[in-house]
Parts: structure tokens; sequence; C-alpha cells
């Protein structure tokens, strides 16, 4: 488990703690897409759970049990709920080493026979962002690899296995340190929403207080 942003909004905080003392017994498990590991805040009484989308609604189909599930699509929470909200947006950027040593401007850069990209696997939800903004910009990649979510394809970007992937503008801002962001144009880039869905009674104020955080922590309104 990863170590969230310390950024909690007073309300969220009563929010949890309510929902973990009076809701039932134990913490309140949030299940939530691994973008939103550096954005959504640590405090006590939650446990979350992160990793791809669809990896997330696998384990919940499988039995597992989560008072919260956000995802980074409508596509993947479908699968589990029709009760759900959509709590934020983003776009997409380019993620390059410090300084951008390959000189990656755009999009077609990525096609460069000298640049190593990775990209998330299509099952995964910034894996159909990216095939979908690369297809705006009439763009073919041969990815060195198709990863299960966006932060292992970051992490290949920063220990050097890769020059570059795509991921989420917003998210990725404070998700890898050791990433820099190169703008996608409007023309090229698609929007990515994010999707909540309280799985039990005690979910629902963590869920009511979920856009007001995550809009604090950079990303767009739904």
């Amino acid at each position: 488990m990863r170590k969230a942003g310390a950024a909690l909004s007073l309300a969220l905080v009563l929010a949890v703690a309510a929902a973990a003392c009076g809701g039932g017994d134990g913490d309140l498990t949030v299940y939530a897409a691994a973008s939103l590991s550096s954005a959504l805040p640590q405090a006590d009484g939650v446990r979350y759970s992160f990793a791809g989308s669809q990896q997330l609604v696998a384990q919940i189909e499988q039995g597992a049990e989560a008072d919260v599930l956000v995802t980074a699509d409508e596509r993947t929470i479908k699968r589990v709920t029709a009760d759900y909200d959509a709590v934020a947006s983003t776009t997409l950027a380019i993620a390059v080493a410090p300084g951008n040593p390959k000189r990656i401007d755009a999009l077609a850069d990525l096609a460069g026979s000298n640049i190593a990209v990775v990209l998330a696997d299509p099952s995964v939800p910034i894996g159909r962002y990216s095939a979908d903004a690369l297809a705006k910009a009439n763009v073919t990649v041969r990815p060195k690899s198709l990863e299960l979510d966006v932060e292992a394809a970051l992490q290949k970007v920063a220990i050097g296995e890769a020059d570059a992937t795509i991921a989420y503008a917003a998210a990725t801002t404070t998700a890898t340190a050791k990433a820099e962001l190169v703008p996608i144009p409007p023309e090229h880039n698609v929007v990515a929403r994010y999707y909540a869905a309280a799985l039990t009674d005690r979910g629902k104020p963590y869920v009511e207080d979920l856009p007001a955080v995550l809009h604090k922590r950079g990303f767009d309104d739904p």
C-alpha cells in the first residue's frame, strides 16, 4: 500500500471517522485506480488498495469486499454497479525522463526508431485513452512493453528502461517524481474521467467528498 498525499480536508476527515466508527467494524476499505495513489489522502481508519481499474473490478467480482470503488473509466465500474458518479477528470500527457534528453515534444516523436516507448495494455483505462490519443494524432507506436497500470509504465521511464509513456496529466504530477510531463495539444488529447461508487452505506460520505478532494489535488471537475 503506497502512502497517499497528506493534504486532507476537514470534511473528509469527519466523513472517514464517521464511516469507520459508525458504519461497521474495521477500516473503511477503498479500492482505487493506481493513478490516484498519490492523490488520495491518508487517514486513520482508511485502508487503500491501489491497482489497475480492471484488476480492482476483477477482485471484487471474485468476492473481495470494499466500501468504495474508484476507477479511471466508466466501462470498468459498470461491471460492478449501476450506482456510481463521475468525480473528476483529467487529460493526457507524455511522460519522459527529467530534462527530456530524447527531445520528445509531440506524440509523433514516439514513433521514432530511437525512442523506446512503453504503454499501458488496452485492457487498462489509460491504455485505451492512449490508443485514442495516438489515433487522433495518426501516430503508430510499437511499444517495448504493455503494462497493467499507469504506475508500472511510469516506473519504466523513471528507472531508464523506457524513454516515454503516456499518462494522466493530473495524476502523474504527484505519482512519479522522476518523470517530466510533455503536454499533448487539445486536438490530439482526450478527457479521462474517474468514477466512484459507494459499495456499502458507510462508503457514501467518502464518495460525496471525493470530487472536492481531487479538485484540490489538481484534477478537473467531472
